[in-house]
């Protein structure tokens, strides 16, 4: 793997669940920069979906076949299975809709990745203790400025997932680009999952 890839934990975690020469569908692709390293590293094949003017530009640039939607319309454009993975990279938290995006990702993969900041992390607990809202690498910015429109936990996430047809094929949960297995909830700033239409 790349040194490009070891760069970023979280699209290192990513490429391990996706298949070499899949084909794969990234879901609010922003510059485009994940789906291009799946290309040159992994050979995979896909679209990203962007809606931001520059991100759909910079995508374009890098040579990924990107279309401009807004994902709260929905993923009519494809049919169900359409892909091998669906990518959901800290997305969710900037979806109005989540729990309709999240029952079109698994219905236009065969698997999906989700990945989102972990708003149970505890420093995040004790922003909102201390009465402000968090600011962190996770979540980097004010809460009058944010692009996100949710904020979730990792438990979250999990009780959420069967209500709408998810099924956890398997999670990472990191901080600082490394594993956390134990408090994960508590001491994770990002979540990882692998899923399926269940």
């Amino acid at each position: 793997m790349s040194a490009s890839l070891a760069e970023r934990p979280d699209f290192r975690v990513i490429a391990r669940w996706i298949e070499p020469s899949s084909q794969v569908l990234d879901l609010g692709c922003s510059d485009g920069s994940l789906l291009r390293l799946l290309i040159d590293e992994l050979d995979v094949s896909g679209y990203g979906i962007e809606i931001d003017d520059a991100g759909v530009l910079a995508s374009a640039q890098r040579g990924i076949n990107v279309i401009q939607q807004n994902m709260e319309d929905g993923l009519k454009l494809f049919e169900d299975q359409s892909f091998d993975t669906v990518i959901l990279s800290q997305t969710l938290q900037t979806i109005h809709r989540t729990a309709d995006i999240l029952r079109e990702t698994v219905r236009v993969g065969r698997e999906a990745i989700v990945s989102f900041p972990n708003f149970g992390y505890w420093p995040h607990r004790l922003s909102v203790l201390q009465g402000r809202m968090p600011v962190s690498k996770s979540l980097p910015f004010q809460w009058h400025n944010t692009p996100n429109v949710r904020v979730l936990t990792i438990r979250d996430f999990e009780a959420l997932a069967p209500d709408v047809g998810v099924k956890i094929l398997d999670r990472a949960v990191l901080h600082n680009g490394r594993l956390v297995s134990v408090g994960a909830n508590w001491r994770g700033s990002l979540a990882v999952y692998r899923v399926k239409r269940s």
